[in-house]
């Protein structure tokens, strides 16, 4: 075999063996984010699926791995509420994956740098909160509607409702062995860098119902509080669980409005994955935003019309495929056809999982993203950037997440003009003497600061205005300096002018100023 043999087969198998692991960690989190979302199981899978075989052949990056987000579930559950149907919302998505295909032809792949990491955070961390309080009632066990009336063995009442105990302990205990997975003493073990934690949590899910089922099924996890998905035994039943989009709704303006809000997160939690993986890619290898955004968008075309979630590049799935030793894009597309073959071959054991072990999952997926570590960083770096952060996350909570940005964002800008313009003169002292500098060009924005500068000089002064760091001096500002001249008479000050730009000509003049200048209040 000579070395470049050697070399392809390594890569197969290196790719192999990362697309198993992929699977492993995206089985669980396709089924979880599905039921968080409030749809059936297989929607997620089919997401996952397209994810796999269609946005990796599409793509341009070798490493990042589409499917199902948790960032996302937030705007799948109000969606879907509002617009009344599934169907209404598969309509959004198509259009949301059709708006994505438009950016990447318009290049607009760079737009997202120009949202402020502290608005992007603030997002994230908004998220993880809503998931955490979304999934604690199913992690609790706890029963509602119909169920609420059903007996069954060891139900609890509550002031909360009737809860189920073996729901609750299997998700506190999956929750702890989760953030337990991850140490450092863990890591120490095979086992634990062998198996994902998400699929050790599942796999502990399955194991307890299969024991309950056996010694004490009046105590086991109930049927409706486990994966339900529907076997798919024939060419009919893949037909009846494929749900197709709504397409009188494309011209409803709530389908739209949602299916603006899904283009812009899932792009920018698309790329914010993008420049995360760049990172930890052993190469370092770039990959065009533009593109990206196309194959996300042809994606989310082909998931809306086979009855799929909206999906994004996701970091979680993409890092483990990294740390699994992925060389090419063929570890994501062995991943999607797992998940293919899963929903054929797996339906029975899948379908023992128990709800409350995927909650546990989003759980942490959930604090991931809302770390208390994460307020006290963004605290620590000022009002410019903790303002922002909470007002993003205060706006989300409130209202929804694309309104909750677009507070973030305003936020961000006013704390922006605060610093820029604020910073725009610099009066200077000495004796009777002011310089007045433009430290940069002056806007309209200036004016407040402006006449603050010009308060503080007393009668009988002298005043040098010197505009050398301008390249551009507003209207606004001129009339300001033109009315304090006109005014400086009557108190017999001084005006004189320093290398000042014409409107249309550039313009300097030569003066000598005293030597010695002490900075004034202002």
């Amino acid at each position: 075999m000579d070395l470049s043999s050697a070399s392809r087969f390594s890569t197969l198998r290196s790719d192999v063996f990362a697309g198993i692991v992929v699977f492993l960690v995206a089985l669980p989190l396709c089924l979880g984010i599905a039921t968080a979302s409030g749809v059936h199981p297989f929607a997620g899978l089919v997401s996952g699926i397209v994810g796999g075989l269609v946005v990796a052949l599409l793509s341009g990056s070798h490493l990042s791995v589409s499917g199902p987000a948790a960032g996302l579930v937030v705007i799948v559950v109000s969606a879907i509420a509002s617009l009344g149907s599934f169907s209404a919302f598969l309509a959004a998505v198509l259009i949301a994956g059709a708006l994505q295909v438009g950016l990447g032809l318009l290049r607009a792949g760079r737009l997202a740098s120009f949202v402020p990491a502290a608005v992007i955070k603030g997002m994230l961390a908004s998220i993880g909160i809503i998931l955490i309080l979304k999934q604690i009632p199913l992690g609790a066990g706890l029963l509602s509607g119909a169920q609420a009336h059903v007996a069954h063995a060891g139900a609890l009442s509550t002031p909360f409702g009737r809860i189920l105990p073996i729901s609750l302990v299997l998700c506190a205990t999956s929750v702890a062995m989760l953030f337990a997975w991850e140490t450092a003493f863990a890591k120490r073990y095979a086992l634990v860098r062998a198996v994902p934690g998400p699929l050790a949590a599942v796999a502990l899910g399955i194991g307890v119902t299969l024991v309950l089922d056996w010694i004490a099924p009046s105590f086991a996890t109930p049927v409706e509080h486990r994966v339900s998905l529907v076997a798919l035994d024939s060419f009919g039943a893949l037909v009846n669980a494929i749900s197709m989009p709504d397409f009188s709704q494309l011209v409803d303006p709530d389908v739209w409005r949602v299916g603006v809000t899904l283009a812009i997160v899932a792009s920018l939690e698309t790329l914010l994955s993008l420049e995360a993986l760049e990172k930890i890619d052993p190469k370092r290898r770039r990959v065009s935003p533009d593109r990206e955004l196309k194959a996300q968008g042809a994606g989310n075309i082909a998931a809306s019309l086979l009855g799929g979630l909206p999906l994004t590049a996701v970091i979680v799935r993409s890092s483990a495929n990294v740390h699994a030793g992925a060389q090419t894009r063929l570890s994501a597309i062995i991943h999607g056809t797992l998940l293919l073959a899963s929903v054929f071959a797996l339906t029975a054991v899948l379908n023992l999982i128990p709800l409350a072990s995927l909650a546990a999952i989003l759980i942490q997926t959930g604090y991931k993203l809302a770390k208390p570590r994460l307020f006290v960083v963004m605290a620590r770096e000022g009002a410019g950037r903790f303002v922002p952060f909470v007002a993003t996350i205060a706006g989300v909570l409130a209202t929804d997440l694309l309104i909750g940005i677009g507070i973030g964002i305003a936020t961000s800008v006013l704390f922006a003009m605060r610093a820029s313009f604020g910073s725009t003169f610099m009066l200077t002292r000495h004796d009777d003497y002011f310089l007045l500098s433009f430290r940069k060009d002056a806007t309209f924005f200036s004016k407040p600061a402006l006449a603050h500068c010009l308060a503080q000089i007393p009668e009988r002064a002298t005043v040098l205005i010197d505009a050398e760091r301008a390249d551009f001096i507003d209207a606004d500002i001129r009339e300001a300096i033109d009315a304090f001249a006109e005014e400086a008479q009557r108190k017999q000050i001084v005006v004189e002018r320093v290398r000042w730009p014409q409107p249309n000509v550039a313009k300097e003049t030569s003066i000598r100023l005293p030597a010695v200048l002490t900075r004034a209040t202002g």
